[in-house]
């Protein structure tokens, strides 16, 4: 039941007091310095899953450098090795009857591809092998008697910019087409059934949502809505005759409602929080009941319409008491679980759960070389902009040190249109083991605030968007946290761009800045974006600005275009098969900043896209912005 995402993805607070974060602090012991490989190699056992029949367990491992999948008999002791992935980590997989399915691109091209293979390692197939192709997934079609065997995908075979629905034999890769897409529809919604009952399209910056009543014939306009409103399909209800939607229609917050597609009618309003968005529903098909809502305020929190996932839910938390739980994988017969446990500390375990006994154990410390009590803690603040929004955030401090004067590095996440969130972050926590402090901010744009708050972000990349940095760089300093002059920022992708706008446009504020996969030049990013993003550009000039229309508002904020500025040393690191953010975007940054005589360094991965991805990479790019900021903040007095 997942719709195709083409947002530009680029990984109530609560304000302690620093007189609390310093009680709590000094009591305890600073961290030794980590060895940078402890917080980036890859886990002994991840993404642990649990089979449909629940006689195994699989999990992703290294395999000659690569994340691969490996399988195991819940009473055994010895794994199976699935996959034999040598020039790139597995990322995405699950299982299908007794195959696993999994996702692989060519060197971070982003074209994924589908792939099967039995639980005993045989019989892999390549289901969907069409070169400069994507697939994705748009519904597994779990817990629907008949299609065992099947799953409903999206490919954009036919073109580039628009996926097609077919149905996918997960055994002989025969494809059957779905719908004939001649509309162009680009988001599909199915009922419990697994029929595709409801499909999106846009022209642009208006969103209709397209109903018919059965699994047959054509499609007729629903709803219409500006991209400002959200209506967002996520279920169908146990009858497949109303629609679970979360909508922010006439109001600021995004709420559950349930929606009758025959009057085109809201029936009543389900639930919804008062401060943040709701982000997600969980529907059980084989229960054929509403279970729970989800959304973030300092933390993920949930409301729950169904006792017994509720009372495992509460039986979880109180086992693990401090930390977040989560089941993330059960069998069919509901008998078995696998169990996620952490928090900002402990990145994370697995657990068995017992349905019946409500008891648990734990399968696999995946990272058993991260000791939690030398982690730091993340806590969330809020602080004001200038024109008097809360602006929410986490800010992580080397633990056992008084929280005066530090280093700092200031975070940006990336999107924008996206927030970061509270766990265990490895980047962060490494930067804090070297002794800086590190802030994260969900800046105007960085959803689950609201509309107002994500609408105060449109054509404000570089203006009011960066003032939200800036001005959670001056909270620090007046905090007396940060010294003024040992202060850096890093961010990925739009916090990439944030970081270079950062040092051109406040040139005096950061004493060193690192740019990974970073936006520089407003216009030729927008003329290499992926085709499949095409359909929304409209959106997107809306949101940002127009090439043409707003040419002068983005040549003032493109940081390529004022390199004359800069005088902060930078580091920039890039993939060379970025689809997103291509490599002309750092190219043509370091080639200014190297005429003018900054200090710039410059990496790129012949191998990698948006991000790195194998983990030999990901050590040459944390080893050299460890020597990058120490070089630059450590030294100076």
């Amino acid at each position: 039941m997942k719709k195709t995402g083409l947002f530009l993805s680029f990984a109530t607070a609560i304000l302690f007091s620093l007189a609390g974060c310093k009680s709590k602090e000094e009591k305890e012991v600073p961290a030794p310095l980590l060895e940078m490989t402890t917080f980036f190699k890859n886990g002994e056992k991840s993404s642990f899953k649990i089979s449909p029949d629940g006689n195994y367990f699989s999990y992703r491992a290294d395999y000659k450098g690569k994340m691969n999948i490996f399988v195991q008999k819940a009473n055994d002791s010895t794994a199976v090795r699935v996959t034999n992935d040598t020039l790139r980590s597995i990322g995405g997989y699950f299982w299908k009857g007794d195959r696993i399915v999994y996702t692989q691109d060519i060197g971070g091209d982003e074209n994924f591809q589908l792939f099967s293979v039995k639980a005993d390692g045989t019989n892999l197939k390549a289901l969907t092998p069409f070169p400069g192709v994507r697939t994705d997934i748009i519904d597994g079609l779990t817990d629907i008697p008949g299609k065992e065997k099947e799953l409903i995908v999206g490919i954009n075979k036919r073109v580039k910019e628009y996926f097609d629905p077919y149905t996918l034999n997960i055994e002989t890769g025969a494809l059957t087409l779905l719908y004939d897409n001649k509309e162009n529809y680009d988001g599909w919604i199915t009922d419990n059934t697994g029929a595709i009952r409801l499909a999106s399209k846009t022209d642009g910056v208006n969103v209709t949502w397209n109903y018919r009543s059965g699994d047959k014939g054509g499609f007729t306009p629903l709803i219409t809505t500006p991209f400002t409103e959200s209506f967002s399909p996520a279920s169908f209800d146990k009858d497949n005759k109303n629609i679970y939607v979360l909508s922010n229609i006439g109001r600021d917050k995004s709420i559950l409602v349930e929606y009758d597609p025959i009057s085109k009618k809201e029936v009543k309003e389900i639930f919804g929080d008062r401060d943040n968005d709701l982000s997600s529903i969980f529907y059980d098909r084989k229960k054929q009941v509403l279970v729970s809502a989800s959304w973030e305020a300092e933390k993920e929190k949930k409301h729950f319409f169904d006792k017994e996932w509720e009372e495992i839910q509460k039986g979880l938390d109180s086992k693990f008491e401090g930390y977040l739980t989560d089941v993330i994988s059960y069998n069919d017969a509901r008998t078995k679980a696998i169990v996620w446990v952490g928090n900002d500390r402990l990145p994370v375990k697995y657990y068995l759960y017992d349905f019946a006994s409500k008891e648990s154990k734990e399968v696999a410390n995946p990272l058993p070389w991260i000791n939690e009590k030398q982690m730091s803690h993340m806590k969330p603040i809020v602080y004001k902009s200038r024109d008097g929004l809360d602006i929410h955030g986490y800010l992580t401090l080397p633990l056992g040190i008084e929280a005066k004067n530090l280093p700092v590095v200031i975070n940006p996440h990336g999107g924008p249109w996206a927030r970061d969130s509270w766990g265990f972050n490895p980047e962060v926590q490494f930067l804090a083991n070297r002794g800086y402090a590190v802030l994260q901010m969900n800046f105007r744009g960085s959803t689950g605030y609201g509309r107002k708050f994500w609408e105060a972000s449109f054509k404000e990349w570089g203006k009011k968007m960066q003032d939200d940095i800036t001005d959670g760089v001056e909270y620090l300093k007046k905090e007396g946290i940060a010294d003024p002059k040992r202060i850096a920022i890093y961010g990925a992708s739009y916090g990439g761009y944030a970081t270079l706008a950062g040092v051109a446009f406040t040139p005096d504020l950061y004493a060193a800045a690192v740019d990974y996969v970073g936006v520089s030049n407003m216009f030729t990013f927008m003329n290499t974006i992926p085709p499949y993003w095409k359909p929304y550009l409209n959106m997107f000039h809306e949101m940002v600005g127009n090439p043409k229309k707003d040419s002068i508002l983005l040549a003032q904020v493109s940081p390529a275009l004022h390199a004359d500025k800069i005088k902060t040393p930078l580091f920039v690191a890039q993939g060379a098969n970025d689809p997103r953010v291509n490599k002309a975007e750092s190219d043509q940054m370091v080639a200014a900043l190297k005429a003018k005589g900054v200090d710039v360094e410059y990496m790129v991965k012949n191998d990698e896209g948006h991000g790195f991805h194998n983990q030999n990479n990901q050590y040459d790019f944390y080893g050299a912005m460890e020597k990058f900021l120490d070089k630059h903040l450590k030294q100076k007095k």
